[in-house]
């Protein structure tokens, strides 16, 4: 058995996939490119493929992840590539290393979000941003499948900042750039709840709905503050291991070939 874990985006009108659409799209993919997956027992066998933190419906993003089980070895970076022409534009897979550690779910500790503010402007936005850092807590509501829950968009939030601020609407009105990083809470703390939180303590509210995009996941450097990227352990396992029984199977049968190819020659 082999484990591959991939990262995916979510583009342009792809952002209002849901996460059951794209488990379908994903696995007529695996059957078009004719991955070798390994099954699930019993009576309706499924592919063994994990997901990690999938993002709202509505978001788009740059780096979603999901490991899949193969019942044959394959050579990740050409999984990668069948895997990608597969599926439909927007729904990329951008990066793929054969899994050499354990808990890929246990590192996605934090997002790196964007919100795309347009009408609004970037001072605007900026007055609405030190509002809500300068709270202790800030207190906002979401439905979820149990009803109303109330909980703190604060306590998730560990940088919130104007990234820089755009003219480039038709109507020439300014577009603010929020950049933020959020930890993986429970209750989950998502984009839209810090929106409901700068309105809250700010009166911000953008005339038209905000543009969210993921640009990151991963682990939660405390010191500096970034996400860092979470197959960089599976990458650095893969430099440091041996070489494999096959690639040393490889490696002599080529050594033992080209004597004999010389001696044909000679």
């Amino acid at each position: 058995m082999q484990r591959i874990r991939l990262r995916y985006t979510k583009r342009g009108r792809l952002r209002f996939t849901s996460h059951r659409d794209f488990q379908r799209a994903f696995e007529r993919a695996l059957r078009r490119a004719e991955v070798p997956m390994a099954y699930s027992a019993g009576f309706t066998p499924h592919p063994k493929v994990s997901y990690a933190n999938a993002a709202p419906t509505g978001t788009g993003s740059e780096a979603e992840y999901l490991e899949i089980q193969l019942a044959e070895h394959r050579d990740p970076g050409k999984l990668r590539e069948l895997l990608d022409a597969s599926l439909p534009d927007g729904l990329d897979v951008t990066d793929a290393v054969e899994s050499r550690t354990s808990g890929l779910a246990d590192r996605l500790e934090a997002s790196v979000w964007e919100i795309r503010l347009d009408g609004v402007a970037p001072e605007v936005a900026g007055h609405a941003v030190e509002a809500f850092l300068a709270a202790d807590e800030v207190q906002v509501e979401r439905r979820t499948k149990s009803g109303m829950r109330t909980f703190d968009a604060r306590a998730a939030v560990t940088r919130l900042e104007v990234a820089g601020g755009e003219s480039d609407r038709p109507d020439g009105k300014a577009c603010a750039i929020l950049r933020l990083v959020v930890r993986h809470l429970t209750p989950a703390v998502r984009p839209d709840d810090v929106l409901s939180g700068l309105r809250a303590t700010a009166d911000l509210a953008p005339p038209v709905p905000a543009a969210v995009t993921r640009l990151a996941q991963g682990l939660l450097d405390e010191e500096t503050g970034a996400v860092t990227d979470p197959l960089a352990p599976d990458r650095d396992a893969a430099t440091a291991a041996p070489p494999t029984a096959a690639g040393l199977s490889a490696a002599k049968a080529t050594s033992g070939a080209s004597p004999a190819a010389g001696d044909g020659t000679a």
